[in-house]
């Protein structure tokens, strides 16, 4: 689908700087950020991809579960500063701001935070050294996995009257908010603008 080359960095980058951004404008979410971290598939292809970590089981809050490296924006900092801090904790990976290529939608969660997904570029994955207290797994999930037709689904639920999507990384699926954020990643890759705000989050993720 797509190779993991600098033409590719261009032509998305370009992507994100046209994308129509929409931003919580509500004061009643606590802002918190992800890093949607574009690299260099694992598994020999040359094909792009991108970092999925499964959080650590010794975690309070979502143990076990599939996440985007991020949490909770520090008083005074931006989005984009809180996604690095975040990566680099987590992953151990610094980068310097050039590095973005842009921010999507903002995501309002149940659980009261409004997500930032902040995507950007890694040439280099030597320093990749994730933190054992916080991540139990790195996978490097390529774009063409992702873009097939059956790697989205949705789902009704009794509970709300929101669909509530899955996205299909192999034999197993992440849910909202990652997979929403994931979704709409993946429709920019594809040429498309989808709005996922809308998109309902499993009744487990609620809390």
């Amino acid at each position: 689908m797509s190779r993991f080359d600098h033409d590719f960095q261009r032509r998305f980058a370009e992507l994100c700087r046209s994308f129509p951004r929409i931003a919580y404008e509500g004061d009643d979410l606590k802002r918190a950020a992800v890093a949607i971290t574009l690299v260099e598939a694992d598994d020999g292809s040359g094909q792009a991809a991108f970092l999925l970590t499964r959080r650590s089981a010794e975690l309070r809050a979502h143990a076990g579960q599939w996440a985007l490296p991020g949490g909770r924006c520090d008083p005074g900092e931006t989005l984009e500063e809180a996604a690095l801090r975040e990566l680099e904790e987590e992953l151990g990976l610094r980068l310097p701001p050039e590095n973005i290529l842009g921010v999507l939608d903002d995501y309002p969660t149940r659980s009261g935070y409004a997500i930032s997904p902040v995507v950007a570029w890694v040439d280099d994955l030597d320093a990749l050294k994730p933190n054992p207290h916080e991540v139990a797994s790195v996978h490097s999930i390529r774009l063409d996995q992702i873009a097939r037709d059956d790697a989205v689904a949705f789902e009704t639920i009794p509970e709300s009257p929101k669909p509530v999507i899955r996205v299909y990384i192999g034999e197993q699926y992440i849910h909202a908010p990652t997979a929403a954020l994931v979704y709409q990643f993946r429709e920019l890759i594809l040429g498309r603008v989808t709005r996922v705000a809308d998109l309902e989050q499993p009744v487990f993720a609620w809390r």
